[in-house]
């Protein structure tokens, strides 16, 4: 069998006009792992009242993240597919969740190439069912429905993977270590408690009561808080933080349902308030830089923090196409590569 990868990341409108990001958010917002709402409503609230009141909101935010070249997110996505190419044995090829390139102009990618044998990497550290679920599901039905002779695996949730923390914690420390910095906030993508509660394979291990995501299950393989609050605890080990002088939040949340708490946004303004006059924020929910972390945290969050009497407020980049985590990337495919080959033999 030949084999091949498919990076997967979330997806971008094809330009700041309004019209595409009606049609891009419609694709996102509809999915029901995002909004897991009965369709009904999901679709009363999506294209109700969603889709005609967003987009030109949402695309005045994209606007001011705009490159030349079209979504940072997608350029960097691109950037890490090229650098990891180069230094793997197979196919690489580039897909979206929502928006273009798509999953399926991926896969048909290795198809005429001939792949058949695919390692699908979502490029989420943590696992969600709005990330890393949705895009297994999709991935099964396209296989279902044109490439029934390709056999696929994946990688699994990567944010404990000591390879992983020592990449992000240099990206973090490259920034940190000259910055007197008082306060070092971790920012990851917020997502509604009933997430969580949902992807609990025990049933009743996720309580989301403070000692839960620290006490051992079975739960946190799929369990997004605890695989957050992990990712902050073992960055922290490795730079040897000291406690008190970092914190976790959660960004992003759509609706007046429970998302997971402390709100980054709230968090920013609180910390401002009680003095903390020089803050440093990374979004280690993300690999690439995106309207979330561009404009949300980079724009929005630095106005918060300047407006309660913040002085520094200092944004640590996303991974990107950092060489050291194209190695990373590229050196999990070469493993999988090796073992399938091993398996064929025997």
């Amino acid at each position: 069998m030949k084999k091949g990868v498919l990076m997967v990341n979330l997806g971008s409108p094809d330009s700041t006009d309004p019209k595409d990001v009606k049609k891009y958010l419609g694709q996102f917002l509809m999915d029901e792992r995002v909004i897991d709402f009965p369709k009904w409503a999901r679709t009363l609230l999506v294209k109700g009242i969603i889709l005609n009141t967003r987009p030109k909101k949402s695309a005045e935010a994209y606007s001011k993240i705009w490159w030349e070249k079209g979504s940072p997110l997608i350029v960097l996505s691109e950037m890490l597919q090229e650098k990891v190419a180069d230094k793997v044995d197979v196919p690489v090829a580039l897909g979206m969740r929502y928006g273009t390139p798509s999953m399926l102009d991926g896969l048909k990618e290795l198809d005429e190439q001939g792949v058949d044998e695919v390692l699908i990497i979502p490029l989420y550290p943590q696992f969600a069912m709005a990330t890393t679920e949705t895009i297994l599901v999709l991935a099964e039905e396209l296989r279902k429905e044109h490439f029934p002779h390709m056999r696929f695996s994946d990688i699994p949730a990567f944010y404990n993977k000591p390879e992983y923390i020592e990449v992000l914690s240099n990206s973090i420390d490259e920034k940190i270590k000259d910055l007197d910095y008082e306060m070092l906030v971790f920012s990851y993508h917020g997502v509604p408690e009933r997430h969580i509660r949902k992807s609990d394979v025990t049933k009743s291990h996720c309580k989301i009561d403070g000692s839960c995501c620290k006490t051992a299950s079975a739960a946190h393989q799929f369990c997004y808080r605890h695989q957050c609050y992990e990712t902050t605890r073992q960055v922290a080990e490795k730079l040897n933080l000291k406690e008190g002088t970092y914190f976790t939040s959660f960004q992003s949340r759509l609706g007046f349902d429970p998302w997971l708490q402390p709100y980054t946004d709230r968090t920013i303004e609180r910390f401002g308030k009680e003095g903390i006059k020089k803050m440093a924020i990374v979004t280690p929910a993300f690999v690439s830089d995106c309207l979330e972390t561009l404009e949300e945290i980079a724009m929005e969050g630095e106005e918060i923090f300047h407006e309660v009497g913040g002085k520094e407020f200092t944004t640590i980049p996303c991974l990107n196409d950092r060489d050291d985590w194209a190695h990373v990337v590229a050196t999990w495919i070469n493993d999988w590569a090796l073992v399938e080959a091993s398996k064929a033999i025997a």
